[in-house]
């Protein structure tokens, strides 16, 4: 009887192991080129090992009123991409996108030429008014914002994301709606972290305005660590002249050194002078690799404001002005330097600036998430408006007071980069597996023991 029962038994397993297989599914295209995730390590930025500088260029074809997203057109795409390998470029600044559409091809063809983009979350019609930020604070605003992040965070190559550009400008009372963008800032950290995605960096780009860009720069570095940016960045036009002094860079090095966190300019290239781009040179010099990350040069396309290096159309058509040549000859005559550039290892935080003339943000105290958009951090913000939208800045569900110190901490661990763990890119998107190998395996060994047992 007991051989009869151990026949019937591999009977079975062979049934089971002569199952209808699962069919096979058409794999997709992968999202993610084979170009490392850049992280945030001390008060500098890493491709694996190497210390990574931002050397590149903003792009916004069209200019600010423009409502397009060069990166959505592949043929926009196509075109421009091959003019940014001729420039040498590792990076672009994308301020407008759309979040409601695809952008595999596009983000898929700047990573085959190794560059990087750091995308603006904001939109004309999504974005916070300065002037009546709490009004724009609300849990809309944050669904677009968040339905960005999705949109672009699971390409490698996305470096980056600005939590708002210039908000506060050189206007006194535009400094109330600083602890507006820091808790915007926060909350699009907690999101990528309780949404699963690698750790990608979140900070501001700040105007280039003097009488508070440092007490700026310490806000949003002070607090607790869910609190503070992962970068400052800042836009620099004060190189009119081919002088490090001069410009004042030196002094702006010393007030940065030991900040904390990795700084870059967003936007620089002063264009009262012959723009040959020294501000290359001293970027990647000793004398600022210890404290800055690079910078993106103010800009691709040519408009109306005369900053552009390239006139772009009709269709494919490009017409390169020579300070094309210019920054492409700079950018090859000053690469980047090799080894951690005396980079800072340890990250802290900074003091929070105190009220006075200049700025006039009183308290340390942030708002409080929206309620509506608390939701969002469990079930995800669902499809983006896109650039068509009704907009944000009037909408109802406001913060309704003050968050706690804290708050803001992520719920989940993000997951790591591709570049950090290999099995954690393997497995992303895995599709059923047929587990009757394992179960013909488990019962088969199960038997041979039992048969040796009946020996």
């Amino acid at each position: 009887m007991k051989s009869i029962s151990l026949m019937s038994a591999l009977a079975s397993i062979a049934s089971l192991s002569a199952a209808t297989p699962t069919p096979t599914e058409q794999q997709q295209p992968n999202k993610r080129a084979d170009l490392p995730a850049v992280t945030v390590s001390g008060n500098a930025f890493w491709k694996g090992k190497e210390r990574f500088y931002i050397r590149g260029i903003d792009y916004q074809p069209g200019g600010s009123s423009g409502m397009t997203d060069p990166l959505a057109d592949i043929d926009v795409c196509k075109r421009d991409v091959a003019e940014f390998k001729k420039l040498g470029v590792n990076t672009i600044r994308v301020y407008m996108v759309d979040n409601s559409k695809k952008h595999d091809e596009c983000m898929k063809l700047l990573a085959d030429a190794g560059i990087y983009v750091v995308i603006d979350a904001n939109s004309p019609l999504y974005s916070l008014n300065r002037f009546d930020p709490h009004q724009s604070y609300n849990d809309k605003y944050l669904q677009s914002v968040f339905a960005t992040i999705d949109a672009f965070a699971d390409y490698d190559n996305t470096l980056a994301f600005f939590s708002g550009n210039e908000v506060i400008n050189d206007v006194v009372n535009s400094t109330l709606a600083a602890k507006y963008v820091k808790a915007t800032t926060r909350d699009m950290r907690q999101y990528i972290g309780n949404r699963g995605y690698r750790k990608i960096p979140v900070g501001y780009s700040a105007a280039d305005v003097s009488q508070n860009r440092m007490q700026l720069a310490n806000y949003m570095n002070c607090g607790t660590d869910d609190e503070r940016s992962d970068f400052f960045a800042f836009n620099d036009y004060s190189w009119c002249s081919s002088n490090f002094e001069d410009a004042g860079w030196d002094q702006k090095v010393k007030n940065f050194t030991g900040y904390g966190l990795p700084i870059f300019l967003s936007e620089y290239g002063c264009i009262t002078n012959t723009r040959d781009f020294g501000e290359i040179e001293a970027l990647m010099s000793d004398k600022m690799t210890g404290v800055y990350s690079g910078g993106l040069m103010y800009e691709y396309a040519l408009e109306e404001n005369g900053y552009g290096i390239a006139k772009l159309g009709p269709g494919s058509k490009v017409e390169e002005k020579p300070e094309f040549a210019n920054f492409a000859k700079a950018m090859s005559k000053y690469p980047a330097p090799t080894g951690d550039g005396g980079f800072s290892k340890t990250t802290k935080a900074a003091a929070c600036p105190t009220k006075d003339s200049n700025w006039l943000v009183d308290s340390t105290k942030l708002p409080a998430m929206p309620e509506g958009a608390k939701k969002f951090m469990k079930d995800g913000a669902g499809p983006g408006p896109g650039l068509k939208g009704e907009g944000s800045q009037q909408a109802q569900g406001t913060s309704t007071g003050d968050a706690e110190p804290g708050s803001g901490s992520s719920t989940s661990t993000a997951s790591p980069s591709s570049s950090e763990s290999d099995s954690a890119a393997g497995t992303r998107g895995i599709g059923p597996v047929d587990k009757a190998p394992f179960v013909v395996t488990g019962l088969a060994m199960l038997f041979t023991f039992t048969g040796a047992l009946l020996l």
